[in-house]
């Protein structure tokens, strides 16, 4: 599984960040998290509200920071399948 934070480095971005990798401990996962900060790579996988997180190349979330028990959930689901 290959996650992606993507965000310029606000507050949001690094929260989700954070949670996004407490997430993953809690799952047991040992998933490396890659930020990306660069708006075009962000804007090419059609980002407009950042933070996202993305999923095996597959946009998940975007404009928002959930808790950390959504996250994992969400990335749970993502490693069963």
């Amino acid at each position: 599984m290959i996650v992606k934070v993507l965000g310029p480095g606000c507050a949001n971005c690094v929260t989700l960040e954070k949670r996004t990798r407490q997430a993953l401990a809690d799952l047991g996962l040992d998933v490396s998290v890659e930020k990306v900060t660069d708006y075009a790579q962000i804007a090419a996988y059609g980002v407009m509200t950042t933070p996202g997180l993305v999923v095996d190349e597959q946009v998940v979330l975007q404009g928002r920071v959930p808790t950390v028990a959504a996250l994992g959930e969400l990335l749970g689901a993502a490693a069963r399948a």
